[in-house]
């Protein structure tokens, strides 16, 4: 039962992220569940700065979203949605045309009114941490 819920969030993501900057990032969706996400893209032109490397807001796009889609997994009873109040991302390294960036998001704090996400970034040719991000969620519940 909780292998096909994992699956059925996974497409439904992945569906809801069509024309948007997800999307237009092309992020893969590996494992969208309760308190964890897992993703990855591989870097073509559209990822890159003009000065030729890995764009920064394209990391922060893969982690933010990962966390974001964790976040809508797991919302407590009646909330209804959220958003984000704060995010940090440490840079560490970046990945060349071809190479596969990956992502694990996890829950670090559930609260009823905010969560805490911790993702990692890591280029998959050379398994080195390229960056380190946490977020905070503020959540939203109907008036």
């Amino acid at each position: 039962m909780e292998m096909t819920m994992a699956k059925s969030l996974t497409a439904e993501m992945t569906e809801r992220q069509k024309g948007m900057l997800p999307g237009e990032l092309s992020l893969e969706w590996k494992e969208v569940g309760e308190g964890r996400v897992s993703g990855c893209f591989t870097v073509a032109r559209r990822h890159l700065a003009p000065n030729g490397y890995l764009h920064a807001a394209s990391i922060i796009a893969l982690t933010d979203s990962a966390c974001g889609y964790g976040c809508l997994a797991s919302l407590p009873d009646r909330a209804s949605s959220f958003t984000t109040i704060e995010l940090k991302a440490n840079y560490l390294g970046t990945a060349k045309l071809g190479e596969i960036v990956t992502c694990e998001a996890r829950l670090v704090h559930g609260g009823k009114s905010t969560q805490v996400w911790d993702a990692e970034a890591i280029n998959e040719a050379t398994s080195k941490k390229i960056a380190l991000f946490r977020c905070t969620q503020m959540i939203i519940y109907p008036l």
